[in-house]
């Protein structure tokens, strides 16, 4: 019988990667900490209605992503594919919109599903951090949001990224820009494919963020949204990229950037690194000012980002950073017969209880191989109980890293390491 093994898409993270996870997610806490920002974790299932509406019909994620089922009570349900929606859902089904504006709101660790084909730092099943502060126009709520990205890579050691941003216009300017964008496309509808040509009529824009390698050729030259903004989208913008000067950010400008989802009005962004490949974005997102709306709330502007956090790691790994290692067991006590075993076990019950790491032989071993063990899992201190330091009440504590020795009252440990 074949042994049963993870599905494609998905990854096991193994005790040798987890503190690298660690140590991102405390730099992420931390991060937010400084920025106001509180923490709002979200089911892993919503019910498919809410991407339909929030996400759109006519993205990649909803027509070709989203992993969706029927629940023993006919209810259609999706695992979440991204992580905004289910926030503005939680949102509103809690009524933050009552508290202090804005909200700043963060989600980490969130599992993620896209039914894609894996690639590098990209699964089936992925995890994202992100931000959303909600009820702030300000140009200086996008900046926010995006130096808190930027200031993030900075502390985890990630080199050579580039800010990129655009601005995709307020419902107001996309119809004139949609317009135009039709007249440019109507003579390639024979050679789009299938999916582009269904989104002709509906939303043009989406066939911009085609990946077809022939619909990519023949949007090349389409007109640019940036080149169809009203004067407050203009105005909007020229002050967002101000906000950025003033804080030393360096960014480009790309007409490019329209994002994937559906819900994004004005700035829209991706930091992207060369050392990943093809796909670069590490982190991306923007302003949705009208998904509030759209999802039943009041008319409450939002902006945020989402970062991939194996994505993360694969380009911490191609920049070479050194994660710090994760802290070794404090002391480790070594026994031999069966009184100073259990006094051991209970010695080391004692120092837990007192904050400090202790471990204990749970496999019977011999004395020496007790030792090598303490050098294996780099124990700062061993301490050596046999009958006879039972009946003096005293032991000898090693320092693993240079030997040293002292000798020290059984009563008197707790008390020692702390």
């Amino acid at each position: 019988m074949q042994n049963i093994q993870a599905p494609k898409g998905t990854k096991d993270v193994t005790p040798a990667e987890s503190h690298k996870w660690h140590y991102i997610e405390s730099n992420m806490r931390e991060l937010c900490r400084l920025y106001g920002a509180r923490e709002l974790r979200t089911p892993v299932i919503e019910h498919t209605e809410l991407f339909l509406r929030g996400v759109g019909d006519t993205t990649d994620i909803v027509q070709k992503e989203m992993y969706t089922f029927e629940d023993k009570g006919g209810r259609s349900i999706t695992l979440k594919p991204e992580g905004t929606a289910g926030m503005v859902r939680a949102f509103l089904e809690n009524r933050l919109f009552n508290e202090p504006m804005p909200q700043k709101l963060y989600y980490l660790n969130s599992p993620t599903f896209r039914y894609e084909k894996p690639q590098a730092g990209r699964l089936r099943e992925h995890h994202q951090f992100g931000i959303e502060m909600v009820g702030a126009y300000g140009a200086e709520t996008d900046a926010e949001v995006i130096l808190l990205a930027l200031t993030l890579f900075e502390k985890l050691g990630v080199r050579d990224l580039m800010l990129h941003i655009n601005s995709i216009g307020c419902p107001e300017c996309r119809r004139d820009y949609n317009k135009a964008l039709r007249e440019y496309l109507e003579g390639y509808l024979p050679e789009m494919c299938e999916t582009c040509r269904s989104r002709f009529d509906k939303n043009p824009m989406r066939i911009i963020d085609c990946k077809e390698e022939r619909c990519r050729q023949i949007v090349k030259n389409a007109p640019r949204t940036i080149d169809y903004l009203c004067e407050d989208c203009r105005r909007h913008f020229e002050s967002v990229k101000a906000c950025l000067d003033a804080a030393g950010a360096e960014y480009v400008v790309d007409p490019d950037i329209v994002r994937g989802l559906d819900y994004y009005t004005g700035t829209v962004f991706e930091v992207i690194s060369n050392r990943i490949g093809a796909q670069g974005a590490v982190c991306a997102g923007g302003r949705y000012n009208g998904l509030i709306e759209e999802l039943g709330g009041q008319s409450i502007p939002a902006v945020g980002f989402g970062m991939g956090m194996e994505r993360l790691l694969a380009v911490m790994e191609a920049n070479e950073v050194k994660f710090p290692k994760p802290p070794a067991v404090k002391v480790y006590f070594a026994a031999m017969g069966e009184a100073p075993r259990l006094k051991a076990f209970a010695l080391a019950q004692e120092l837990r209880r007192a904050g400090i790491s202790a471990e204990f032989d749970h496999m019977d071993r011999s004395f020496k191989a007790q030792f090598k063990y303490a050098n294996k899992i780099e124990a700062e201190y061993t301490v050596a109980i046999g009958d006879e330091e039972l009946a003096s009440g005293t032991v000898r504590v090693k320092r693993m890293a240079d030997g040293e020795e002292r000798e020290l009252e059984i009563s008197g440990l707790a008390s020692f390491f702390a």
